[in-house]
């Protein structure tokens, strides 16, 4: 398989998996509406994270445009799921804490699952 394949198969795998834990596994209380945020969210941090961009609140901030709280209610609910995980990192100006995430270990092994390395 050339590279470029491989990119577009792991990237449509993951776009099918996130749906998949999403759409298919419903929180208690959770909207329809909640649950195309955390798909769109997914996309946006998967992206980041291909492009090796940190996932901090004020980096999703920065590339969505959503408001903080927007960002926080959503990676939340990521989070709550087990599909980020998160940590407590210097803020950038090393003088308080950041919430930085990660694309949890466990999805990302259901992804290599697929052969999606």
């Amino acid at each position: 398989m050339t590279k470029a394949f491989e990119t577009q198969w792991r990237d449509m795998t993951f776009s099918g998996l996130i749906l998949h834990e999403i759409l298919d596994h419903p929180l208690e209380d959770e909207t329809p509406q909640a649950r195309l945020k955390q798909v769109g969210m997914m996309t946006v941090l998967y992206s980041m994270n291909q492009a090796h961009q940190k996932l901090t609140l004020s980096s999703v901030m920065e590339i969505t445009a959503l408001t903080r709280t927007g960002v926080k209610e959503t990676v939340d609910l990521l989070v709550k799921r087990g599909m980020l995980d998160e940590t407590i990192v210097k803020n950038s100006m090393g003088r308080g804490t950041a919430r930085q995430f990660e694309i949890s270990e466990a999805l990302l092994e259901k992804l290599s699952s697929f052969g999606t390395g």
